[in-house]
């Protein structure tokens, strides 16, 4: 008896060190185990979602997963960027600027028969690094485009019955403004240049005293009338985010890049002023000069509100990315199709 006694009293204390070891273990990986929590938790039927390249680099720019619940109400599935759930994940998503031009940090693990694989790029075409080996690689697409498969852009809503309909225009005490973050764009200086010989431009951002905090973003545009928005390449559906913003806070966007009827398909008509439709610059000057001595007719640009509403973007740099991040969780969580997509780079490069 007492033999036995001790052989009990031995397990039991080995029983105690391996509970200890377990979870102390557990708590020094419990970054990954909030990561992935969902990889072994009750969420059993939602699909997993890895994140393989966080945008930026050396993830600059992470956010918190739950933020598509926060932000989208999307919480169709489980997101992750630990690589080690590879095997198990039900996607993966390749960010296309993080790729190295030799593939080498891709995965190396062969790919599950039930994985699909997203590529992710929001730059235009002649932004973009024709990459060899990634032709034929992917399943679906996602983009900006609106032939991809995964479409990423802030759209219009349709206002609820009960939402008020009368709307009030903020102060303005300038005229035209432009915020520049981009030097390198295509053409759009010249154009600035001679516009600014007609009328009075506010400018901000880069080549201006002015630098903008994220904070002041929103009132600075509100404050302006007219707000430039300047693509800097000229492609289909290529309309970023800078045209959402002065919308949002009843200003008239001002557009340069792909054609009115392009623009028409994804804003109402009389909501935007674009460039194609004048001359020249001093013919552009002369429009919104009118208009600012004219309220009447200036307030028709703002008609459309009556029946849609823009919702407000992320601003900040590690809020960029949620929203495509997002929008990959929620089709994922309804595609049950597999596909592959033959030829990506005929189909982008369009």
């Amino acid at each position: 008896m007492p033999v036995t006694r001790n052989v009990t009293i031995i397990a039991a204390i080995y029983t105690v060190v391996a509970f200890y070891i377990y979870f102390r273990n557990m708590s020094l990986c419990e970054n990954d185990v909030d990561v992935d929590h969902a990889a072994q938790s009750t969420e059993v039927n939602k699909p997993l979602v890895l994140l393989w390249f966080w945008p930026g680099g050396q993830g600059d720019v992470r956010f918190n997963f739950n933020d598509c619940g926060t932000f989208f109400n999307i919480y169709g599935c489980v997101l992750t960027d630990n690589r080690s759930l590879f095997d198990k994940s039900d996607a993966v998503i390749f960010y296309h600027k993080e790729i190295s031009w030799d593939l080498s940090n891709m995965p190396r693990s062969p790919r599950p028969p039930f994985q699909k694989w997203i590529w992710f790029n929001l730059e235009p075409p002649s932004h973009t690094q024709k990459i060899p080996g990634l032709e034929n690689l992917f399943n679906l697409t996602m983009s900006y485009r609106r032939d991809a498969d995964i479409i990423v852009r802030y759209d219009l809503l349709v206002k609820k019955s009960n939402q008020d309909s009368d709307f009030v225009l903020p102060r303005k005490d300038k005229i035209v403004c432009l915020i520049v973050s981009n030097t390198g764009a295509y053409d759009r200086q010249p154009y600035y240049e001679e516009l600014s010989k007609h009328i009075k431009l506010h400018l901000f951002g880069k080549f201006s005293w002015s630098r903008l905090k994220h904070e002041d973003y929103y009132s600075t545009i509100t404050s302006c009338k007219f707000y430039l928005v300047f693509e800097n390449s000229v492609h289909k559906d290529y309309i970023t985010e800078n045209m959402y913003s002065p919308l949002a806070v009843g200003t008239v966007p001002v557009v340069s890049g792909t054609s009115r009827q392009n623009y028409e398909e994804f804003f109402p008509a009389e909501s935007f002023i674009h460039v194609n439709d004048y001359p020249d610059a001093q013919a552009l000057a002369k429009f919104l000069i009118h208009l600012d001595k004219n309220d009447e007719t200036y307030m028709r640009f703002f008609n459309w509100r009556k029946y849609l509403t823009v919702p407000p973007q992320l601003l900040t740099d590690e809020k960029e990315f949620i929203l495509p991040v997002c929008t990959a969780c929620d089709h994922i969580s309804r595609d049950n199709g597999y596909s592959v997509v033959q030829d990506l780079y005929k189909w982008y490069f369009v």
